[in-house]
């Protein structure tokens, strides 16, 4: 086949491919652009920042520390958070969803509750503290750019077509040596040009795929402000809220078998 007439076939068609690329990319750029803007503006709630945090710096932790600070509950060595006369009475409230769910789940205890033990067994904080993120979520977080609509019997003509010009050109590239300049030239101009149809086949990405300008905005903010400060006036009660996290149960032997009094020994202490 003649060289010349391929390049005339090829180089349209890549052309084509990477327009439509091209105008897509300018979309993405546009709505980065736009989402970033947006990102800036907002105003993040602390503990919807730290919501993945890992788990001694996280939105839990938040909460407890700022129920501490607030005197709304103590906390022992064990890490047993039990309410305090201030946080007993139904009418306080720490002005948080997220701390207040938590002192409610202490306050629903029957005695001092370690943050592992709300965590495993208080399904209504659990309820409260993803309905908080899940709003966080909506109100917050950018929209992503629309998937490409699928074209459906067009779209898969169109795929037939494009798979039918690259074998042929492909095909047609080495059914025949070239002979002479203008041969050559079209020849090697066709050959870049199918390379080129294939890296941009493999630059295709999906709106999954961008960047998070989002998760950027998080990753920029510090730690919660109410364990920074616990840090810094009680670091005990911060350790003892983190030991908490890994207690279920607050029995003091920790697991260990309880000592067995016999009747010579309970009748000795009658």
């Amino acid at each position: 086949m003649d060289h010349v007439t391929l390049a005339c076939v090829v180089l349209p068609v890549t052309a084509l491919l990477y327009g439509v690329l091209g105008m897509r990319r300018l979309r993405e750029r546009r709505w980065y652009r736009e989402a970033v803007a947006h990102c800036a503006a907002i105003e993040i709630d602390p503990y919807y920042a730290v919501r993945d945090a890992w788990w001694p710096e996280d939105d839990i932790q938040a909460a407890a520390a700022r129920l501490v600070l607030d005197g709304l509950v103590t906390v022992n060595h064990r890490g047993n958070m039990s309410p305090t006369e201030a946080g007993a009475d139904p009418a306080s409230s720490a002005g948080h969803p997220l701390p207040d769910a938590l002192l409610a789940a202490v306050r629903r205890r029957t005695a001092p509750a370690t943050l592992g033990s709300v965590l495993l067994r208080d399904t209504v904080f659990d309820d409260v503290r993803a309905r908080f993120h899940a709003d966080c979520d909506a109100r917050l977080r950018p929209r992503r750019p629309p998937a490409p609509r699928n074209l459906g019997c067009l779209g898969c003509t169109g795929w037939m077509l494009f798979l039918a010009q690259f074998g042929f050109a492909a095909a047609g590239l080495f059914d025949m040596a070239p002979h002479g300049p203008l041969q050559w030239a079209a020849a090697v101009v066709t050959g870049l040009a199918l390379i080129a149809q294939i890296a941009a086949l493999g630059s295709e990405r999906t709106p999954a795929d961008l960047p998070d300008p989002f998760a950027e905005r998080l990753a920029e903010l510090e730690r919660h402000p109410a364990l920074a400060e616990l840090a810094a006036r009680n670091p005990e009660a911060k350790a003892w809220l983190g030991a908490g996290r890994f207690r279920t149960r607050r029995g003091r032997n920790r697991g260990r078998p309880r000592r067995r009094v016999t009747r010579t020994e309970a009748g000795a202490g009658a």
